[in-house]
């Protein structure tokens, strides 16, 4: 017996979708503005992961250049069929008002290791898409309904004929489940089993009261009966757990003959606090018992965090380094952008400076086009440094190490220059504080006297973020205050004075350079190491 330990997936990876093929499991997970679009994880075991890729690499497939902060990719679902794997998706456009934009589509590929075919439009009616592979070889796109009046927002589930043949959907669409009394229904997947067409969805929002819903009926169309002792999976009666938000899942059969969940969750901080590692993927065991219903293994329905899983041989992963030498190793996987994919015309391998090089683009604030390259912070204690070279010409010109949850809430180490058509070249060391659309320098700049690369630290434990630098390797300096690390997260995002804002992924870590005079001024980054020293 092997024991799992949750999460399985750690840092931002939410809305989980999972796919056995044999003795081959993948799950898909939502991205959000961060490109490439949709985590590919894989696994043999269900106790060790690995990411094998990103499945949306080219603005045809994914283009989300202008979209808000925690839209573009909402909950991808992966499906297999007939040799083929399926991955549909929304990419949310806009978020504001009563209305959503919320376009879905689909690509496919033979080799989910290999590259996926060009997006084929679907249509735009609600978000959260999934496709069912009926056994009588037709399949179904499922998606819940937005309802714009009078802000509703969640219409209930809708299903349409999806033919794999033309691509194109055909017949009517038909609703086929309301909802029940937790409200926000989302996240839909059928599967089927016996008799009866099981649906498993999402209810009761993102929050604390999530959870996962399960109805059933032996009609693909319904009506569909809910589950007698409904939620399934749910944190919300149990503040104490450690696994909290607990919702969004998707069930799976070992091929022992095993079932479990997998499922979004959170870490909060403190209990029903808030949680920097943002929304992640973990997994419990199912039970099917005499009446026809699926039940949790723990009898609670909070899930636990360590799960036996019987039958299956251990294959640790081979993981992707966390120290990278940028004049011999290349990004791994790991590393995102946002909103536009990585290119030539803004960061590469600079062999002549033996560095990764970022040309300065846009502002931290800019929907478009940043230069900006970071990973998950996947624990509560996490330490990440870098080295750059960079001598910028003017305050206009910045690049360092930023820790980021959105275009609003981040904190940002950084060089800049002095006035414009200063002759001295001075340059000068600071961090920018963003809190809620607000910016604030919470410490004097450093005038730096020595014109050689600097390197720069952020210790991120728990809700205390401090920042160091140093001019000589490992000789680190504190610098600037204590920060509140933990505005890093949605549940602090989510009380914007604005309103309710969108706020679905979790704190990164990553390098950065803007040049917001245009002038593509370069900064040179020689390593970037991330370590977790609680060892989590």
């Amino acid at each position: 017996m092997n024991i799992l330990q949750n999460p399985i997936l750690r840092g931002f990876n939410p809305d989980p979708n999972i796919v056995r093929v044999n003795n081959d499991y993948y799950i898909a997970t939502s991205t959000f503005e961060w490109f490439g679009g949709v985590q590919i994880h894989h696994s043999t075991d269900l106790v060790n992961w690995r990411v094998i890729g990103q499945a949306l690499n080219s603005v045809e497939q994914l283009d989300m250049r202008g979209v808000p902060d925690s839209c573009g990719v909402w909950a991808p679902q992966l499906s297999y069929s007939k040799g083929c794997f399926y991955l549909v998706y929304t990419n949310v456009k806009s978020f504001d008002g009563p209305y959503k934009d919320t376009p879905n589509y689909f690509v496919s590929t033979t080799d989910i290791t290999g590259n996926w075919s060009q997006a084929t439009y679907l249509n735009s009616s609600g978000f959260d898409p999934s496709i069912f592979h009926d056994d009588d070889g037709k399949s179904y796109l499922l998606n819940m309904l937005v309802d714009h009046r009078n802000n509703a927002l969640f219409g209930g589930i809708v299903m349409q004929e999806l033919c794999l043949k033309t691509n194109k959907l055909i017949g009517d669409v038909k609703p086929i489940f309301t909802g029940t009394e937790l409200g926000c229904t989302e996240g839909p997947h059928i599967l089927k089993r016996g008799a009866y067409y099981y649906l498993i969805t999402a209810e009761g929002g993102t929050g604390y009261e999530h959870c996962i819903s399960v109805a059933r009926s032996k009609s693909v169309f319904g009506p569909y009966q809910v589950h007698p002792y409904n939620p399934v999976i749910t944190a919300a009666h149990e503040p104490g757990n450690t696994l909290q938000k607990c919702g969004h899942g998707d069930f799976f059969q070992t091929q022992n003959g095993d079932w479990y969940t997998v499922f979004l969750t959170s870490r909060p901080l403190s209990e029903r606090g808030r949680c920097i590692t943002g929304r992640e993927t973990g997994i419990e065991q199912i039970i099917w018992c005499d009446d026809g219903w699926p039940y949790a293994k723990q009898t609670n329905k909070a899930p636990r965090v360590h799960v036996p899983v019987e039958g299956l041989t251990l294959n640790p992963q081979l993981q992707t380094p966390t120290h990278i030498d940028f004049s011999k190793d290349t990004l791994t996987l790991d590393f995102q952008s946002l909103r536009i994919p990585m290119c030539k015309s803004w960061v590469y391998k600079n062999t002549q400076k033996s560095s990764l090089t970022l040309v300065g683009k846009e502002s931290l604030s800019s929907f478009h086009q940043q230069s900006f390259i970071a990973r998950r912070v996947q624990a509560h204690h996490t330490v990440s440094t870098t080295c750059v070279d960079f001598t910028p010409s003017s305050f206009q010109q910045m690049a360092g190490l930023v820790c980021y949850y959105n275009t609003a809430h981040y904190y940002y180490l950084h060089i800049s220059g002095g006035d414009v058509g200063d002759e001295t070249k001075s340059r000068y060391l600071n961090i920018i504080s963003c809190d809620k659309y607000q910016t604030s320098t919470p410490v004097a700049p450093l005038l730096l006297k020595i014109n050689k690369p600097v390197y720069l630290k952020a210790d991120f434990n728990g809700a205390q973020l401090q920042f160091y630098y140093a001019t000589e390797e490992n000789c680190w300096i504190k610098f600037g205050p204590m920060l509140d690390g933990s505005i890093l997260s949605d549940d602090y995002v989510q009380q914007s004075p604005q309103g309710y804002r969108p706020c679905f992924t979790g704190a990164f870590v990553g390098m950065a350079c803007q040049d917001l005079s245009g002038q593509n001024k370069e900064a040179h980054f020689s390593f970037f190491n991330y370590d977790e020293p609680s060892g989590e």
